[in-house]
Formats: C-alpha cells, structure tokens, sequence
C-alpha cells in the first residue's frame, strides 16, 4: 500500500473519530445536563419541603398556648357576655401578633362561640364546623392540622387546633383553632415560574400550585372511589375536580395530556400524612439548553478540525519520507535495548516471570527466586499455579489465566503464593502479552509486587477507618438534630431570643426579636444596644452587664413599648461559657410576654380579695345574728327552764331537776353558740383591734385543745381592716391546722414589729411536715393563706420538715399594713 493511501486512510479516520467524539460528546452532555437537572429538582424540592413544612407548622405550638388560657376556658364554663367579650380580646391578640387569618374557638358540638372576624361578612360566630377532622382530633385530647378550603370564607387555609381543658383539667371543654392563609404561604415560598409544583392530597387534587389554574384540578386521573371520597369529605369546596391530564410513564418522568415530557421529584409534607410535594421539570426545556450551545460551538469547531486535518495531512506526508530512515535506526537501537532487558530483568528487585501458552514458567527473575525461595532449575517448566495458594490456583485456572491470553493483558490481580517453606505471602499481578508478527500471544511478561504487609496496614486502616465513619455520621447526625431542633426552637418560638458577646455586641436574634424591634438579623449582628429605644436599652443593658460581672442566672421583668401599649416580659438570662477554658463568652437571653398572665393575675387577685371580703361580711352577719338573735332566744329559754325549776321544786321534784338539766343544756348551747361566733367573726376585731383578738382567740384555743397556747406581742400600730382580717384569719387557719395535724404539745402566737415590717408568727412542736410532698387538696389551706397575705401586699413563709415542727411567718411592709387605719 503506497503512502498516500495510507495518509488518506488516516484522514477518513482521524475524521470519523472526530464525528464520534461529537456525537459521544453529545450525549455526555446531555446525559449530564439531565443528571445536574435531576440534582437541581431534587434540591428545589428539598427547599420547598423545608421552608412549606415550616410555614405550615408555624401556629402549630400557637395553638396550644391560646388554648390554654384562662379566657377561653371561661368563656366556654360560664360563657357570660364579658367572658366572651375577653375572649374575642384574646383571638383578635392572637390573630395580630402571630399574622394569622382568623384565630376562633368552638364548643364540645362544634358550634363556634367566639373569633377573630366576628365582625367581617364570613364570620365564624355560630358556625358548625364539627365535621372537620381537625375538630374531631382535639375534641378527643389530640392537636390538629388539617388543609382545607373554608366553607364560610371560600379561601383556602391550614387549621391548627388544640384542645381547650377545664379546671380540674380532664377531658377536653372546647377546642382553640388558629387559621393561616394559604395564600400567604405561596407567596412566602416564592415558587418557580418556569417549572410547575404541585402539593396536592392522597387522592392528587391540587392545594397549592404554581399554575394558577390547576388549583382544585386532580394531578392524576382518580378512580371512582376518589371522586366520591373527595366530594364526602368537602375538603375542597363542591367541585368540579377536573384531571389536568398527567399520567407517569415510569417513576421518575410524567407525561401530559400534549404528549409533553417532565422530569419528576416527589416529598411528603411532615405532618399531613398522604399529602405531597411534586416538582416538574420540561425535559424539552432541559434539552434546549444543551442543544443551542452546541451548535454555536461546533459548527466553527468542524471547520477548524477540517483545516487543520488538512494541514496533519500535509505535514505527516513530508514527514514519512524521514520516518523510514529512523524506523531503520530504531530497529537497531531495538536490538541494543534488548540486551538491556535481559539484564534489568534478572537484576531489578522485583519478582518478574513469564509464562507460555500452556502457563508453565519460561524464566523467572532473580528477585523472583530469592523471594520464593528455590533455585531456577526447580522452577523453570513447571505450572504457575504450583506455586499458588488453592483459593488463588482455582481462581488462575478458571478466571485468570484464561481472560489474560483472551485480553492479553492482566492489571491487579491479587494471588496468594506458597514459598518454599511454606509461608504464604500477598502479591499483586500485573502481565501483558508478547506477540508474535500475526498477533498471537507467545508468552506473557508479568511483575508480581508483595503486598503481604501492605494488605495488612490496609486491613487495620480499613477497619480503624470503618470505625471512624460510623462515629463521624453518628456524630453528623446528632449535630444535624441538634442543629434542626435550635433552629426550628428559635424560628417557631413566641419568645425572645438574643445572644451577646461579652463586650454588649449581638452575636444572634430570634425572629421574635426582629419583629419586635423592626430590625433585620443580619443588621443586629456587631450592633450594640444603642439601635434599641433608651428605655429598652438601659435596663437590658444593666441586666446583661450584672450577668457577665456575677457569672449567674437572672430572672427579671423589664417593660417593653409596642404599637398596642406597655407590654411585661419576664427575661431570664444567663451567662455562656467556653468549653474547654470555663471562661464567660457572653450571656443569652429569652424573654417571654406576660402581659396577659399579669393582667389575669391581677384580675384573679382582686376576685379573690372580693370574695374574701364579701365572706367576711357574711361571716360577719352570721355571727351577729348568731349572738344577737340566738343569743336572746336561748337566754329566754334559761329564763323559763329556772322559773319552771323554782315553781316545781316543792310540787314535782323530778320534774324540777329535769328543768335544771335544760337549764344546763342552755348555759352549754349558749356558749358554743358564742365560740362559733367568735370563730366566724370575733366582735372585738372590729371594736379593739388585732391584738386583742388575737388573745381572746389564743385564749379559747387553749380551752378548746388539749395544749399550750402563748400570745405575745408588742406595741403595735393601728392597722386597717384587711390586714388586720387576713393576719387573724391565718393565724385561725395556721392554728387549726395544728389542731388536726400536728400532735404538737405547744404552740406560740407572736406578734410584732421588724423594721418598717409587720410580723406574724404562729410555731408548734408538732410532727412537721414535707410542704413539696403535699397533694392537690392538701395544699388548699396554705394557697388560701398565701391568697390573703398577697391581698394585702404581704408575704407568706411556710418552714417545716418531719420531726421538727412548722413555723408559719406573715410579712406586711407598714405602709400596706396601715392603709387606711390613719
């Protein structure tokens, strides 16, 4: 064959190479652009979970805190018009500070007694919505969450209930539900224009979509019983649920009713079981961006690859003419490198050999022979596989020997070998054939490297290093918990959260604390409080600084100025320390609002401290018709029962002495009817003061119960009425229980002045007693004390312990004990 032929032959081919490496190109290229887009989907819908998951549980903890305050379960136990008025306060409150649609509250038959729009034309007032399933969870105790279209307000919409409970709490009494706005949500989640996602329900009708018009479309063709299942349960308004027309074709492509190709991604949605994400992706679009660029790219490419295949042409023709004469030179610089081999062959240190066509040894190397352990001519002629372990000589004869003369070469294989005393050692073989002028393989040249200890070390890292990806994802794992736990406590939390450096400088905040303060967390960090309100900053700044100086916890209530007036937060913070050195890195705080609980708590004070007094009145009353009324009654009944003794004493003598036994029964009712005066309300209260009644009650006592007594007291002021009713009344219930509980021998009465402080003190010697160990009903008689001694803006100090008695000590600062009494 003449050179040009050959030079024509190698441009033919040297241009079919090129049209194959741009077809294979093209299909790498497209191949990897659908892999990217697959990637990309499975990310999108990654990050749509993440961020739809969030949104839809975002009133989920809501739910509960409004359904356990004290408003709603009022309101559903009495249901008077100013509960149900501090009710509505409560959801419109509700409704506003979480940004909420509509936040409501329904009774035990679902019938709706209060919401947030009661004053708009979709009210829910009077509304039974007790078909819906997240109704039926919290009536049975449960939370509820549930997607639906509402069928009063016709917008679509996630429910969050919770069970609202009485007092003592048992079974449920009503259920609190808040509503977000789906529609919100969307544009929250800011879905892609030019892809379609779906999140549609088990039976595949469209809740929230990317295209507009699918909504309340089915995605996938439903069956009878899903068509009827959908219209039964009203989840979605009355219909009609028409298919959009998608239909899958294998797991990951769908096809729609145009012929239409689109990649598929799919995710649940974490609590709302058989609902789901669906993310589409045109594979015409996927494949449009690959084919435009390619053109533009190739087409000047395979003009330049035509010049310059030319011009190869050119220049290797010009260039064989000198080939040949140096192939000549070549073959005898062939032959020199030849004797070359031989020599690094037997002289290299490694064990080098080659085999026949009938895998017997032809030569061995001299490495090969000191390793193994024998002479040459004890291993020349004989099988390879005499000097192989029977795993590896089972291996050769079946795998190995028979794929290298059909390959002609062999890379890593690893064989066991027997030396000659028996040892085994790891090799790694490699070999590649020697050809004769017809291509045929003649014998093999192949390098065996001793992997004994290397395989080894291998096996020790391996296992060393199996270990360590265990703990290193364990440990991954419990970071990615912890990690997703703080970020969702924080993002989802109606506290304030802020984290400083020792210096003031914010190192983190709370979206709580951006939405109170109107600040971006990106802008917080560095700032100090100079960006607050003076009146904010001065006082938090001081709390922190106290923390950092004292390395303690703190527990504070600092008053905050929002839109809607002077709210009360109760801030606990606390100092953080480094790891490893103990040092204060800085101090975290989290105030929670407590506004509401102290507003109810002062309302709760002053019915307490109403119907205290209006007992005391009562008790008051009783007493006095008890003395007065009674009083004169049996007085008159002695006057008669001694006229009647003194008129029969000579005509009937027994009928005298059973007129002196009522006389008797008289004097004794007489006076239990003034004790059980003096114990509902001692007159001398109200005509001598504090101090004399409690040494008339400390006097009776003592009649009355087998022990001692003592009253002491010093010179007291003048106190007004409600002190002095709330000191008698728990030195009278402290007293009473030693009478029941105690087995006490001794108890003292003492009353006095510390400071600017007035003193009660009421001890026994008594059994004592556990105060945390006490039940519900037992603790009943001390709430009642601490009741009254916080009516009058005193303290109450209850210390006990088995075996050594009870001290109970009240504390009224004089300004509250005096009050009126000037």
């Amino acid at each position: 064959m003449s050179l040009r032929h050959i030079l024509l032959i190698l441009s033919l081919l040297a241009f079919l190479s090129a049209s194959a490496g741009g077809v294979l190109y093209y299909a790498s290229l497209r191949q990897a652009s659908f892999q990217e887009a697959r990637q990309q989907s499975a990310a999108s819908t990654k990050l749509i979970h993440k961020r739809l998951n969030s949104l839809l549980l975002e009133h989920r903890k809501s739910a509960a805190t409004l359904a356990a305050i004290d408003a709603l379960r009022k309101a559903l136990q009495a249901g008077t018009a100013d509960d149900l008025v501090l009710a509505n306060e409560v959801l419109d409150l509700f409704t506003a500070t979480q940004d909420a649609d509509v936040s409501y509250l329904m009774d035990m038959d679902g019938n709706t007694i209060a919401s947030s729009n009661r004053r708009d034309a979709d009210s829910f007032v009077g509304q039974n919505f007790a078909f819906r399933p997240y109704f039926q969870a919290a009536s049975e105790g449960a939370k509820g969450a549930y997607l639906a279209l509402g069928v009063t307000s016709g917008k679509r919409g996630v429910y969050h209930s919770s069970p609202v409970h009485g007092e003592p709490p048992a079974h449920p009494i009503g259920v609190a539900v808040i509503k977000a706005s789906i529609d919100e949500i969307e544009k929250e989640l800011d879905l892609p224009s030019e892809d379609i996602v779906l999140v549609t329900n088990e039976q595949g009708v469209i809740f929230i979509s990317s295209q507009p018009q699918w909504l309340f479309q089915l995605a996938w063709q439903p069956t009878p019983d899903q068509a009827g299942q959908i219209a039964r349960e009203r989840q979605f308004g009355q219909g009609p649920w028409q298919w959009v027309g998608l239909h899958q074709t294998n797991p990951a492509y769908v096809m729609d009713r145009h012929g239409e190709r689109y990649l598929m991604h799919r995710a649940g949605v974490d609590r709302f079981p058989g609902w789901e994400i669906v993310y589409l992706r045109s594979t015409r679009l996927i494949a449009q961006s690959i084919s435009g660029p390619l053109l533009r790219i190739v087409g000047p490419s395979a003009i330049l690859l035509s010049i310059l295949v030319g011009l190869s042409v050119l220049v290797l023709y010009r260039k064989a003419s000198s080939e040949i004469g140096r192939r000549r030179n070549a073959e005898e610089a062939l032959r020199q490198s030849e004797t070359r081999y031989r020599s690094l062959y037997h002289h290299t240190p490694a064990m080098l050999h080659s085999i026949g066509q009938d895998a017997r040894l032809l030569s061995v190397s001299n490495f090969w022979l000191e390793t193994m352990g024998y002479r040459r001519e004890e291993v020349l002629g004989r099988p390879l596989t005499d000097f192989l372990t029977p795993e590896s000589r089972t291996f050769a004869l079946n795998e190995g020997i028979p794929r290298f003369f059909k390959d002609g070469y062999i890379k890593g294989v690893p064989y066991g070998m027997v030396k000659k005393d028996g040892t085994i050692i790891d090799v790694m073989l490699s070999a590649i054939a020697d050809r004769d002028a017809e291509g045929r393989i003649q014998r093999s040249l192949a390098v065996c490297v001793d992997m004994t200890d290397r395989n080894r070390a291998e096996a020790a890292l391996r296992v060393a290093k199996e270990a360590l990806d265990r703990y290193s994802k364990e440990l991954e794992r419990q970071v990615r918990e912890r990690t997703s736990e703080i970020t969702a406590i924080l993002k989802n939390t109606p506290a304030v959260v802020y984290m400083k450096d020792v210096r003031g400088r914010y190192l983190m905040v709370n979206s709580r604390f951006e939405k109170l303060y109107g600040i971006e967390g990106t802008d917080v960090e560095g700032m100090s409080d100079e960006m607050l309100p003076p009146a904010v900053a001065r006082p938090m700044q001081y709390h922190d600084q106290r923390v950092l100086a004292e390395g303690i916890s703190l527990q504070v209530e600092e008053q905050i100025r929002q839109p809607d007036g002077m709210h009360t937060y109760l801030s606990v913070k606390f100092p953080l320390f480094e790891e490893i050195s103990g040092r204060i890195m800085g101090v975290c705080g989290i105030a929670t609002d407590i506004t509401a609980l102290k507003s109810a708590q002062e309302q709760l004070r002053q019915l307490s401290g109403s119907i205290m007094a209006s007992q005391e009145k009562e008790r008051t009353a009783i007493a006095r018709e008890l003395h007065d009324e009674l009083g004169q009654l049996l007085t008159a009944i002695r006057m008669d029962a001694v006229w009647l003794q003194e008129s029969m004493r000579d005509q009937d003598p027994k009928a005298a002495a059973r007129a002196q036994a009522i006389c008797k029964l008289v004097d004794a009712t007489i006076e239990e009817v003034r004790a059980m005066a003096l114990r509902l309300r001692p007159g001398v209260l109200d005509d001598l003061g504090l101090v004399e009644a409690l040494e008339l009650f400390t006097t009776e006592y003592e009649r009355r119960v087998p022990m001692a007594c003592i009253f002491t007291h010093h010179v007291m002021p003048s106190v007004d009425d409600a002190t002095a009713t709330a000191a008698y009344r728990i030195a009278q219930e402290a007293l009473t229980n030693v009478a029941r509980h105690a087995l006490a021998t001794r108890a003292e009465v003492r009353l006095y002045m510390e400071a600017d402080t007035l003193v009660l003190n009421v001890w026994d010697d008594g059994q004592g007693f556990n105060p945390d160990g006490l039940s519900q009903v037992q603790m009943l008689g001390l709430a009642g004390m601490r009741e009254r001694a916080a009516l009058v803006g005193g303290t109450l100090l209850v210390v006990s312990s088995p075996g050594n008695g009870t001290s109970v000590t009240l504390r009224v600062p004089l300004a509250q004990a005096m009050g009126n009494a000037a």
